[in-house]
Order: C-alpha cells, then structure tokens, then sequence
C-alpha cells in the first residue's frame, strides 16, 4: 500500500486509494462489483437525476472486454488490458424533458468517488482514465446523444510492480504526489496575479 505522508489527518479509506497500473489476474466477483456499484448509486446529484450510467465487461468475457481495450489510448492499453473489469462511465447529459443537465459530469464524478472509496475498501484498486477514444467509444457501444462517454475505470486486485514493462514500472514505483493546499484553497476569493 502506498501512503503519502498528510498535513491534516484523513480516512485512511481516502489515503489507501489510489490508482495502480499493476492488476491481478484473478477475478472480482459478480457481487463485489454490484456492491462497488451500489455504492456509486448513492452519490448525491442535482434533482436527484442521478445521470451516472455504466457500461464493464469482465476480462473473460474476451468480445466485450477487447471493444472496451479497443477505445484506450496506446499509452493506457499496454497495463489496463491486465485489469479484472473495465467501465466506461457515462453522464447523461440532460433531463427527461430535454433540459440541460449542467450538474451531470459533476454529478458523476461524485458517483465515481463513491464507486472507488467502495471497491477501495473491498481491497480493490481501480484507475481512472481520460486517455480513450471517445467518438469510438460512441461507436462500438451505440451510444445515444444524451450520453456523454467521460472515463473508463480500470477495476482489480493489485497485482505485482515488476510485471509491467517501462516506463509503467517506474511509474508504479515513483512516490505519490500531492500538491499543497495552498495551490488550490483560497479564502474569501483568488489572490490577483
């Protein structure tokens, strides 16, 4: 486990999350990620839309599996092929009554903060990633207008550092940063330039 030392005391929940490269080869069970999902469904939203929508596949299901591999970027494929389950996490851009959504991706973000605090407390590790071909995965998973493909997570055990090749070894390794709470906390408003 990776911990990074803190200014303020937090849940050890949050300190132990993080985002390997390096999976397991083994499984998560069908009800262990029900349960990971579960957890997403009870995160806060605007008008309780709950605009989160998922799309996984199990890593031994080969067909679904290799369209969710096919949308990662080159620089994700190499490490997220090894993951027990990938998702794609949709937001569900606007209401029933054709409104905009402006909270949706918001929205979603909390559902994911539940969904990896969960699977993080199940002793599964999930990374989240940006670097996937949207329009395809639009394509391959015939997408409707309405939903709006924002990551992919990869879900698993932690599996071991040398298994993976360079540079991703060397990123598993490198110590865990975090910027200080100056950079992004400000009272009362943001300092001038």
């Amino acid at each position: 486990m990776k911990h990074t030392p803190v200014v303020y005391p937090i849940h050890e929940l949050i300190r132990n999350r993080w985002s390997p490269r390096s999976f397991a080869s083994y499984p998560v069970a069908p009800e262990t990620l029900n349960q990971v999902f579960e957890a997403a469904s009870w995160a806060a939203s605007a008008m309780n839309e709950q605009p989160w929508r998922y799309i996984y596949a199990h890593h031994a299901n080969t067909e679904a599996f290799g369209k969710m591999v096919e949308c990662l970027m080159p620089g994700n494929r190499p490490w997220a092929k090894d993951a027990a389950v990938l998702i794609l996490a949709l937001a569900k851009t606007h209401y029933d009554n054709g409104t905009p959504n402006g909270a949706a991706l918001h929205d979603l973000g909390l559902a994911n903060g539940n969904l990896i605090l969960e699977a993080t407390a199940l002793g599964l590790h999930g990374h989240f990633m940006g670097g996937f071909d949207r329009a395809k995965a639009i394509e391959l998973f015939h997408l409707p207008d309405n939903l709006q493909p924002a990551v992919m997570i990869a879900l698993g055990y932690q599996g071991e550092i040398d298994q993976l090749d360079e540079p991703f070894r060397s990123r598993e390794k490198a110590e865990r940063q975090r910027k200080p709470l100056s950079e992004f906390v400000f009272h009362q408003q943001l300092p001038t330039e």
